[in-house]
């Protein structure tokens, strides 16, 4: 049977806590902190994020899903970028889930379906959102950054489906045009009585019907938060027990991380299951699904715990830095080239899943791949090899001239493990604890902005 063969979740470093939001605009604060996406990275990142810790020594997925409601384009596939990175086959479906909170469940139930008709048999879910509330407004302290991504098949399944029900619903509760900025919603408590309640009770019935399972029989529940309090009516109607039952939304220390809080839930969830466990997760928006999984004890292949990683954080020292993290004001002037096309056709191996080369002579790993081996001038060409994603420090320069929304940016010389030297940008760490030796992990970031373009390729940062 079909499901969850690994799951996982990436949280960005950063937080801001909900009082300096507060203070900035006199007004009060609803407690705890969110997360921040640093200011190199995105949806896409953070959705990369989540899937680059998931290889369980399988086969690659032979079809890649990327959900978020905040696309780095409008009009590109992000699903395919991904694919690239991770070095999938050509041949994968690729295909991006967007417009609605629900996405991540969405792209987790278009998933499954591929792999009952036997088009696919591993299939990538990656989420992340980045969504950007208001100045001087209630969802500019709810909203967090998050990314997610899980896994499916049919061999090694940690979480299997018993059972699936989706409603559609054009309920108008937040929305956001294509010339908007930021999330728009009415305000009250009409949509919590009549959209989210309505719809997630149904949805989480319907489910329930089919499995002929009862709601006390469910070891956990993972309802979208947009508040903390928001799931608590539906719990007690459907009477579970929200002490017990409903899994913790991680509101009050990355807020509501929108597309990705279901999945960012479910990763939780499955870390502390035990075999036999009845697990239900629901997405929301224009609707809801609702996704009945039972944990079978195999392990997940996924290497940091989420509270491994809400723990290892770093404090925003302002609001204004994280103003110029999200640009919600204009500045002069600044911006690389950007990449011609050309160069990104010719170089796509080497930029994205980060190949280097082998010399067929000495052996050397070198980056980029060159014509003659730098070690021992080896004429005959280099052995295409994928380089490892950590590594450590052999030299570094602080340098507070170069434009950066978080200055100053740290250049270092990174040897990675295996071999091979990249010089690289590092990001989410101290200039002054950067030292020689220090231990390092690869994250793919963007580099930066241009022509209305993204250009992304890989950075460092100091290692769990």
């Amino acid at each position: 049977m079909a499901g969850i063969v690994g799951a996982a979740a990436y949280v960005p470093r950063y937080r801001l806590p909900r009082e300096l939001i507060a203070k900035e605009w006199g007004g009060a604060s609803a407690g705890g902190e969110r997360a921040v996406a640093n200011h190199d990275e995105d949806s896409l990142t953070l959705a990369l994020g989540a899937a680059l810790t998931l290889d369980d020594g399988g086969p690659l997925p032979d079809a890649v899903f990327f959900a978020t409601t905040t696309a780095p384009y409008g009009e590109k596939q992000g699903a395919a970028t991904i694919a690239t990175v991770l070095d999938v086959p050509p041949t994968a479906r690729t295909a991006d889930v967007t417009d609605t909170l629900r996405a991540g469940t969405s792209a987790m139930l278009a998933a499954f379906d591929a792999i009952a008709a036997g088009t696919a048999a591993r299939v990538l879910v990656a989420v992340g959102d980045c969504r950007l509330g208001e100045p001087d407004s209630l969802t500019e302290q709810q909203y967090g950054d998050a990314g997610a991504a899980v896994l499916l098949g049919c061999e090694g399944v940690q979480a299997e489906v018993l059972a699936t029900h989706t409603i559609a619903d054009d309920f108008v509760g937040t929305w956001r045009t294509r010339e908007q900025k930021f999330p728009r919603q009415f305000s009250g408590a009409f949509e919590g009585r009549y959209g989210y309640g309505r719809v997630v009770g149904e949805a989480m019935a319907g489910v329930l019907r089919k499995a002929a399972v009862k709601p006390d029989a469910l070891t956990k529940v993972i309802l979208p938060a947009p508040t903390p309090r928001a799931p608590l009516g539906v719990a007690k109607a459907l009477g579970l027990d929200p002490k017990r039952q409903l899994q913790d939304s991680f509101w009050l220390t990355l807020g509501d991380t929108g597309a990705a809080q279901p999945l960012l839930m479910l990763v939780a969830a499955l870390e502390d299951a035990k075999p036999g466990d009845l697990v239900l997760v629901v997405g929301y928006g224009d609707g809801a699904d609702a996704i009945l999984l039972r944990t079978t004890g195999v392990a997940s292949a996924a290497t940091s715990r989420v509270g491994a990683q809400i723990e290892r954080k770093r404090a925003l020292p302002s609001y204004g830095r994280f103003a110029r993290f999200r640009k919600l004001f204009r500045k002069e002037g600044g911006g690389g080239d950007v990449s011609t096309p050309v160069v990104l056709f010719r170089d796509r191996r080497e930029l994205l899943p980060l190949y280097g080369g082998k010399c067929r002579g000495c052996g050397v790993v070198q980056f980029p791949l060159h014509r003659v081996c730098i070690e021992c001038a080896n004429p005959v060409g280099l052995e295409p090899v994928k380089l490892a994603r950590r590594g450590r420090v052999f030299t570094f320069t602080n340098d507070y001239m170069f434009e950066s929304p978080d200055p100053p940016v740290t250049h270092a010389v990174v040897d990675l493990e295996g071999g091979g030297r990249l010089y690289l940008q590092l990001t989410d760490c101290d200039a002054e604890r950067v030292a020689i030796d220090m231990p390092l992990e690869l994250t793919f970031r963007k580099l930066h902005e241009a022509g209305g373009f993204n250009n992304y390729f890989w950075k460092a940062r100091p290692a769990p």
